[in-house]
């Protein structure tokens, strides 16, 4: 099932040129998809699952054109109980714009592979052939 954010402060300029933000937001749940996929490089690069998102917050909108940054910081993590070669991890990220204003926060739980035990990435040389 595919649902779309229909809310004219999201894509009707005229719209939104009349509320308190003068122009069209950015869709919430794509900031947060933005702002969770900037973590991956420094966090979940070997995830194993998602386990949930808590404690979303969204203090301060995010407009087309703004840029947006991220920076995570670990808050546990322990060895899972039911798998020996996954560990779970909790963060908070937090997301904020050029100006420094904060825009997103929330706290991830995932499970992650435990050191040597991931699936080999395949490394694919450029021009090398198959």
């Amino acid at each position: 099932m595919y649902f779309e954010n229909c809310t004219p402060v999201h894509f009707d300029h005229n719209y939104a040129a009349q509320t308190e933000f003068g122009k069209p937001l950015v869709d919430s749940t794509f900031t947060l998809a933005l702002v969770t996929g900037q973590s991956v490089t420094d966090i979940s690069q070997n995830v194993f699952a998602n386990l949930g998102w808590d404690e979303v917050r969204l203090p301060a909108p995010v407009f087309e054109g703004d840029t947006i940054y991220s920076q995570s910081e670990v808050l546990e993590k322990r060895e899972s109980r039911s798998r020996p070669n996954v560990g779970i991890v909790t963060v908070e990220t937090t997301g904020y714009n050029q100006d420094g204003r904060t825009v997103i926060t929330f706290k991830r739980t995932i499970m992650v592979y435990r050191r040597g035990h991931a699936p080999k990435i395949a490394r694919i040389t450029p021009g090398g052939g198959q």
